[in-house]
């Protein structure tokens, strides 16, 4: 018998719902929210505002595109965190009252799992490949940058993480901090992509383990093109493309130092990466370039998949749900990854 299992993703600024029957992909629709752009971030209150405009239609749409009824659901797999308290409250409370008015079971899902678990999101006509258990996930976000060691669909274990910034942070930080705009990942790729990678040099931090710090090098940027532009004040519009390109290299090299050594200590060579900060075009050559190099098995997630999206949640609870779990109705979101 069939499962069909809608997702529903809230953690941040996108509105999304998406549908999966026995694995396969049926839809995945995202109502992103242009607000933002006009204060160099997501704010929160008007995040949370626009969700509760944007739920029913986009949900109504998924069910749509999919061919699928309501009363067909199986069940509702939705983000419980980490993310923006109020938007997760949004999504958890739809699919709360959802599945009451249906009565199916509802899933909670880590969001940070759907990420790591993207690859296992089919899709019809496509040959669909997956890594093999266990596999090393490199997660990168605008909140989140981690090391997880993946050994199943349900049980993982996170081998590093910042300890400050995000490496999307440091992205977008410096794309503000240079007056490129944001989101500041697309702008600083693009330019990166006509500069000289190797032109300027910035810190990198000494950070044990596995663990990252993304911080020192935002820092060591500020300071360096404030002490340049006081020698000539358009040296940041002359150079904008290298030093973008060389502030790329850095925050990979670091990324993937780390990870390297991950593998080499935990003997696992299936790579995966995965987050809004895995659509780097530079990040997935340097991962191509080092896989080869060192015999990893690595798999790049489209690109529909590498931002926030609800295919990602419905897979994550598809796989919950065949383990049995269900979620009691009086769970409450989470904004931070140490409560979940």
């Amino acid at each position: 018998m069939s499962e069909i299992i809608l997702g529903i993703e809230s953690s941040c600024d996108d509105t999304s719902a998406a549908v999966i029957k026995d694995g396969y992909l049926l839809s995945n629709v995202i109502a992103s929210q242009q607000v933002h752009k006009d204060y160099g971030g997501v704010v929160p209150e008007l995040a949370s505002r626009a969700h509760e405009l944007n739920i029913v239609p986009v949900v109504s749409q998924a069910l749509s595109k999919a061919g699928v009824t309501a009363d067909e659901i199986d069940a509702i797999a939705f983000t419980r965190g980490p993310g923006l308290l109020g938007s997760l409250i949004v999504g958890t409370s739809f699919a709360k009252a959802m599945g009451l008015a249906l009565d199916i079971p509802i899933i909670m899902v880590n969001h940070l799992q759907g990420h790591f678990l993207a690859d296992f999101i089919k899709q019809p006509d496509k040959e669909n490949e997956a890594p093999e258990f266990p596999y090393l996930c490199l997660l990168v976000s605008g909140g989140n940058s981690q090391i997880v060691r993946v050994d199943d669909p349900i049980h993982y274990e996170i081998l590093g993480q910042t300890i400050d910034d995000a490496v999307g942070e440091a992205f977008d930080k410096c794309s503000k901090m240079l007056g490129l705009g944001y989101p500041g990942g697309p702008v600083i790729d693009r330019l990166a992509k006509e500069g000289n990678p190797d032109r300027f040099k910035f810190a990198k931090p000494r950070i044990p383990g596995y663990d990252y710090s993304f911080s020192g090098v935002k820092t060591s940027l500020l300071y360096y093109v404030r002490d340049e532009m006081l020698r000539d004040p358009q040296f940041m519009e002359k150079n904008k493309e290298d030093i973008c390109a060389s502030f790329q290299k850095t925050l990979i090299d670091i990324l993937l130092d780390k990870l390297i050594k991950a593998s080499k200590d935990t003997g696992i060579n299936q790579i995966t990466i995965g987050g809004g900060v895995s659509a780097n075009s530079g990040l997935r050559s340097r991962i191509v370039e080092e896989g080869k190099k060192r015999g990893w098995k690595t798999y790049l997630p489209e690109f529909k998949f590498t931002t926030d999206n609800a295919a990602m949640i419905a897979i994550a609870g598809y796989f919950r749900y065949k383990n049995g779990e269900r979620t009691s109705l009086d769970v409450a979101p989470v904004s931070r990854m140490s409560d979940f």
